[in-house]
């Protein structure tokens, strides 16, 4: 009895745990009072949005179907490693910014079962 009261008291403390951190996190990314942003967060932020882009080189635009062929390197934000694939892309307008041949950076994610890209940038 004594046993199942420790592991009782250490399991509803370990979510106390991980309930405030949650909230903490959630404060400090809203602008709560608890994590006003300075200039020097906000670049620390965007640096880990661009770091979260994936390299690659554009194959083909289809501007019909909408879609677009990337070679590309590890996409660490979907643990997916280096290859080419055919790309949805989420608004048809992202083509006019590219062309075959172009090195980009972008971000992809899953949509209704596809691979979609939600950014594309031309690498000058």
């Amino acid at each position: 009895m004594k046993y199942r009261n420790t592991i009782l008291s250490m399991s509803v403390f370990a979510l106390a745990v991980v309930a405030s951190s949650g909230a903490i996190a959630q404060a400090t990314m809203s602008g709560g009072k608890m994590g006003d942003m300075k200039m020097g967060d906000m670049k620390m932020q965007q640096s880990a949005e661009v770091a979260a882009m994936a390299d690659g080189e554009v194959r083909k635009v289809d501007r019909e179907a909408g879609k677009i062929t990337i070679k590309h390197g590890a996409i660490k934000a979907l643990d997916m490693p280096p290859m080419t694939m055919v790309f949805q892309v989420r608004d048809p307008a992202l083509l006019g910014k590219v062309q075959k041949g172009d090195r980009v950076k972008f971000k992809a994610a899953m949509s209704g079962g596809a691979m979609v890209v939600t950014e594309v940038e031309v690498v000058k």
